[in-house]
């Protein structure tokens, strides 16, 4: 499979930027994958990058936004951080991948069993990471049940995942709210901003 042109990606619609997504996805948890030359991609964008999607995801080492949706060099831009939560500094990369560089989806990717998650649930401190997991406290508050204390930690991961879940659409929330470009180029139908789940458990995304 080539490598995305600049004539391929203006040709490409959100909507069809979500389906290439899914696709991918479906030939990751079939093993379908496609046949790519990646030395002959890495030459095919020596010269210039045509991304159709940005991703934000998380660190986790078994969530590779590349591999679970199938996709090759110069595909995605793919932006990582522990929680998969948006900031200022975030925020200006989506817009530059949207903006200037022309992609069409902007997918906020949480997953299941996210370490992240799990340490903002158990209220962790410990040095820089103690300011980070803060900004994924407003999900945990935000999931209401289960009400007893003794059941809203890493240990019941049932609530784990559905602060996960609240995760990714509090960061969508915080995109349209923080990003007048973003929130813009969304209204006007230019790109898709959707969110998802990565089961690690079998390798599927579910579209939120």
């Amino acid at each position: 499979m080539k490598a995305h042109t600049k004539q391929t990606q203006e040709a490409m619609s959100p909507d069809a930027a979500l389906k290439a997504l899914k696709d991918g996805n479906n030939r990751f948890v079939t093993n379908t994958q496609v046949s790519r030359d990646l030395m002959q991609q890495v030459a095919d964008t020596s010269t210039g990058q045509y991304p159709f999607a940005t991703v934000l995801h998380c660190i986790d080492s078994r969530v590779s936004a590349e591999l679970v949706f199938d996709q090759g060099i110069g595909d995605l831009f793919s932006i990582r951080i522990a929680g998969n939560f948006v900031n200022e500094d975030i925020l200006g990369s989506m817009e530059f991948a949207t903006k200037l560089a022309g992609t069409k989806i902007v997918v906020i990717l949480g997953h299941t069993a996210c370490g992240a998650v799990k340490g903002a649930c158990d209220y962790a401190k410990m040095g820089n990471l103690t300011g980070m997991l803060e900004k994924i406290t407003p999900a945990v508050t935000a999931v209401t049940e289960p009400a007893d204390t003794s059941m809203r930690t890493s240990s019941n991961i049932d609530f784990v995942n559905r602060v996960a879940v609240k995760n990714v659409h509090m960061a969508i929330d915080n995109l349209r709210a923080k990003s007048p470009v973003l929130k813009e180029m969304e209204a006007t139908g230019e790109i898709k901003v959707v969110g998802a789940m990565y089961h690690i458990e079998n390798g599927q995304v579910t579209f939120l």
